[in-house]
């Protein structure tokens, strides 16, 4: 087996070696918890996320409704996602939601405007003038139809376009993943930094978005604006 890579180092490089303690309840069946599947697929730490039996389903299920480019991205996405969740000491449940869904996060992204619209109706001006911006509630809404139950896979889908609550760190790990993915050819020291400080890397993204679309005279969407100002209040 070929086992994934980043940044130079084998992705299970990035996982400490578990403890017995770790490896003693490693089949935990705990559906907000679990680490393998009830077929006892490999653990994170040996495989991509769509070689786990668990997930795999939704990659196909993805891939039948992105283009080709878009996938690359998306499993660009989730192998750094899970990597910064490694980097971060994540726990089991927190990776197999992360990896879920950056997995799904743009399944809604390469649908008509119509579509986006009766999946997710607008709900303020930027959504009006610019449908794009709903790809994310609409991918919430396609997760859940497709038996999606866990809250923070579908809040991490709905608020990877325009930045979830600080403090939620799957959502966190997905947002910084999506817009540093070595694909994108930028923020390349959002990226360096979410391997040590997850929630500083996520105040730079979100600061930096804002200060990008104020420059170039856009809209900023008024979920973004909102977590700027949390961020700048937890940190003034």
């Amino acid at each position: 087996m070929v086992l994934p890579t980043a940044y130079g180092r084998p992705l299970a490089a990035w996982y400490p070696p578990a403890t017995g303690r770790e490896r003693s309840s490693i089949r935990m069946s705990d559906a907000s918890n679990t680490f393998l599947s009830a077929a006892g697929e490999p653990p994170f730490r040996a495989i991509g996320p769509c070689q786990r039996a668990s997930i795999a389903p939704y990659c196909a299920r993805v891939r039948s409704l992105v283009s080709a480019e878009r996938f690359a991205h998306v499993m660009r996405v989730a192998s750094l996602a899970e990597t910064i969740g490694i980097a971060n000491g994540f726990s089991r449940g927190e990776l197999r939601a992360t990896s879920l869904a950056a997995v799904l996060h743009d399944v809604a992204r390469d649908l008509s405007e119509d579509r986006l619209r009766q999946l997710a109706p607008p709900e303020n001006h930027v959504e009006s003038r610019h449908p794009l911006a709903l790809h994310g509630r609409a991918g919430r809404a396609i997760a859940v139809s497709w038996g999606v139950t866990d809250e923070r896979v579908l809040d991490a889908i709905e608020h990877h376009v325009c930045g979830p609550r600080p403090g939620d760190r799957v959502a966190m790990a997905v947002y910084v993943a999506d817009v540093t993915e070595p694909g994108r050819g930028v923020n390349r020291d959002v990226r360096e930094l979410a391997m040590r400080d997850l929630a500083g890397a996520y105040q730079r993204a979100i600061e930096s978005k804002v200060r990008y679309l104020r420059r170039h005279g856009k809209s900023v969407h008024p979920r973004t604006l909102k977590v700027h100002a949390e961020i700048s209040a937890q940190f003034s």
